[in-house]
């Protein structure tokens, strides 16, 4: 059964709907590269998807050892290459509010980050520098 339902509704624009939920996400091609740039681009996707998977599998953790992560932001910004025209680096900057998480408790969310599916499926060139700052 799938899981998306996507079409191409012109001017180098996607649709694609979350079959269970009904959600939909609008991709547009970048401004550098032929589009308006007024969605995500398909890449940017990928850069969104590796975040919210490794903030979604530290909170799984966090939430099973009482952790807090309530206020936890993260800035991700994107590198291409151009020939081809690909994503050669990912860089995800994870920011901490105040918690006073102990040592162990900042690498274990540091270590459980580094398990998501996203960051274990993408290729190995990409380039995944990721920071954690604990405040």
């Amino acid at each position: 059964m799938p899981t998306i339902q996507a079409r191409y509704v012109g001017n180098l624009r996607t649709e694609a709907t979350h079959l269970q939920s009904g959600n939909t996400i609008i991709t547009d091609a970048p401004t550098d590269n032929h589009g308006k740039g007024e969605a995500f681009s398909p890449t940017d996707l990928v850069c969104a998807a590796l975040g919210s998977c490794m903030m979604t599998i530290m909170a799984i953790a966090a939430q099973k050892e009482n952790i807090d992560l309530t206020g936890v932001t993260y800035q991700i910004t994107k590198h291409m290459t151009s020939q081809p025209r690909k994503i050669k680096q990912i860089d995800i900057v994870f920011e901490f509010p105040n918690h006073n998480y102990t040592e162990t408790q900042k690498q274990f969310l540091q270590q459980i980050a580094h398990t998501c599916p996203v960051g274990l499926s993408l290729h190995p060139d990409i380039v995944q520098n990721i920071v954690f700052n604990f405040a």
